[in-house]
């Protein structure tokens, strides 16, 4: 009697380590599909910087102009659209003097 009562208690176990299994596999299969269409996304946290205990400062992207934005306890601030930077061309600095003429 003991030894069906042992198995029951195995076979449930199991079974509740391959319901959890199967729910972590599809958290992660969820969070990684959600990653791919990240790339569509008009408003984007670049960095933030604490500043004190009570305000921070944020660089934000949103339609691909960054803005930096002061946040604090009672009030936001923008600071203002930084200028877009441009795709890092290659300079005559970057190649060796023979290179340069």
């Amino acid at each position: 009697m003991q030894d069906i009562a042992w198995s029951g208690l195995l076979t449930a176990s199991l079974a509740l380590a391959g319901v959890l299994a199967a729910l972590v596999l599809a958290l992660r299969a969820a969070r990684a599909a959600s990653l791919a269409r990240s790339t569509g996304r008009r408003l984007a946290v670049e960095e933030a910087v604490a500043l004190d205990g009570r305000r921070r400062l944020v660089l934000a992207r949103c339609d691909g102009r960054p803005l930096l934005l002061l946040l604090g306890a009672t009030q936001e601030v923008v600071v203002g659209w930084l200028p877009e930077t441009p795709a890092r061309q290659e300079s005559t600095l970057d190649l060796p003097p023979e290179a340069r003429r």
